[in-house]
């Protein structure tokens, strides 16, 4: 076929546009593509598992993805509900499966679903196997596809059950739960109208705790926002009820809540490189672990300079848990995040949970007793000032990208009047400036974005740096 789509795995899995690219013949493919890889790593007899979050036809592609896999002969195991990612990615390795899938476009707006791909350790899935997966996509797709499966599946192969269950009782363990209720924190929760919803509740039920959730029910058009991703623009009505003095806190998970965004007592939104540096603090210092750091390099700086407090070493990567989540498996790190608000930690699973820590969150303030808005302050007081923000430009989708090469040969001799110490091209074109703030230049791996991102040492030079680095771009 000279005609068929191009489908490609992004920073985490394929997202498409729904009736355009995401279609069922495309879906099946996929699905197929993840039960061949299951067989030739020899995993078929362990099965996958597949899960979904609250998107338009979610529950139909989850059911007929499950179908697929379980009529090339792989035991599967299909949620019976909408769940967050972390939430199946967990089951991976309640049920000893060999991968899962789930169908979701995580913070992509509702007119997109996707595609993801998680091996048995329960992160995502490395360049490696992407490649493999890729090839046997493009192959199925030369052979004119793949033709609906019988429904129901032959054998006895497929399994509804129940993933949040599993998921619940390991958040459990992994936090002190009895803490956060003991400290009685008013906590605030924006699902966004995604998969997240009444989890948080459900963790924190018991006498002491305290929760209201918003935007919980079910809404596939994600009214009110660009799309469900836990940033100050999104989070209008959090914002208003927090400035109404009703919360501690508030905690924001995405579509399909791997990804967490924290609102202060005020409604002040906690930038992601300071929740993450937060979150490292409360590791090494008040749960006294030791280990490494993983980081993408467009998380903090902050990280390294608490990093070194504490003796432990930091290792960088390309942007996305696809290179995050197995360093942080190899290195036995305690900590790994990315600045997109995906964050994992030791104990947990090796992928990005927004529900584990926003729990993780409200155990440090119950540990050290201090409000959102303060934990920032102590931790400038640790590191020194720092700012951050990222500016987003839409791209033509098939047009021009600015050449990350070419920029990094060229920098200025300062941005923002910060020197220019150095420069790399690891994901895009990256800065590194006196003081060890830094800019980056960089496509996005999911949209037709070009991302610009900067780190300083107050809110002024971060909007100066990113206006001088949007003309260096010349977009």
């Amino acid at each position: 076929m000279t005609d068929r789509p191009l489908i490609r795995f992004g920073t985490d899995g394929w997202r498409a546009l729904i009736a355009r690219d995401y279609t069922f013949a495309n879906l099946r493919v996929c699905a197929a593509a993840a039960a061949g890889h299951l067989k030739e790593q020899g995993m078929a007899e362990r099965g996958a598992v597949v899960g979904y979050d609250t998107r338009f036809g979610s529950p139909e592609f989850a059911a007929e993805a499950a179908a697929v896999i379980a009529a090339e002969g792989v035991p599967v195991r299909l949620s019976d509900s909408a769940a967050p990612t972390p939430a199946v990615s967990y089951n991976i390795l309640h049920h000893g499966a060999g991968g899962g899938v789930i169908i979701t476009a995580s913070h992509n707006s509702g007119a997109w679903n996707g595609f993801k791909y998680k091996p048995d350790y329960a992160g995502s899935a490395p360049p490696e196997i992407v490649e493999r997966i890729e090839r046997r996509i493009d192959a199925l797709l030369d052979a004119g596809g793949v033709a609906p499966p019988a429904s129901p599946p032959d054998g006895g192969l497929l399994q509804v059950v129940d993933m949040s269950a599993p998921y619940l009782e390991n958040l459990a363990r992994g936090v002190d739960v009895g803490a956060v209720r003991a400290a009685g924190l008013r906590v605030g929760v924006d699902a966004m109208h995604g998969a997240g919803a009444g989890f948080f509740s459900a963790a924190l039920e018991g006498e002491g705790a305290s929760v209201e959730e918003m935007r919980a029910e079910r809404n596939p058009a994600f009214p009110g926002m660009r799309q469900p991703e836990p940033i100050e623009p999104n989070l209008g009505p959090s914002i208003e009820a927090a400035r109404a003095g009703r919360f501690d806190v508030v905690l924001a998970t995405d579509g399909d809540a791997d990804r967490l965004g924290v609102l202060d007592e005020n409604g002040a939104f906690i930038d992601t490189l300071s929740t993450f540096s937060l979150l490292c603090l409360h590791q090494l210092r008040h749960r006294e672990l030791r280990g490494p750091i993983v980081r993408s390099l467009t998380q903090s700086a902050m990280v390294d300079k608490l990093a070194a407090r504490a003796g432990q070493p930091v290792h960088v990567t390309p942007v996305g848990f696809k290179f995050v989540g197995p360093t942080m498996l190899t290195e036995d790190a305690v900590a790994a995040g990315e600045e997109s608000g995906g964050y994992a930690f030791r104990g947990n699973i090796p992928e990005r949970d927004g529900i584990f820590s926003g729990l993780l969150f409200l155990e440090l303030m119950a540990r050290t007793g201090k409000r959102a808005s303060e934990l920032v302050k102590h931790l400038h007081e640790q590191v020194g000032e720092h700012a951050y923000d990222r500016l987003d430009v839409d791209l033509a989708p098939d047009g021009p990208r600015p050449d990350a090469v070419t920029l990094a040969a060229r920098p200025p001799a300062s941005i923002a009047g910060l020197r220019v110490e150095g420069t790399d091209t690891m994901d895009g074109a990256r800065y590194t400036l006196e003081g060890g703030f830094w800019g980056l230049i960089r496509p996005s791996g999911t949209e037709p974005l070009l991302r610009i991102y900067a780190e300083g040492d107050s809110p002024q030079r971060v909007r100066e740096m990113l206006s001088e680095l949007r003309a260096a771009a010349g977009v």
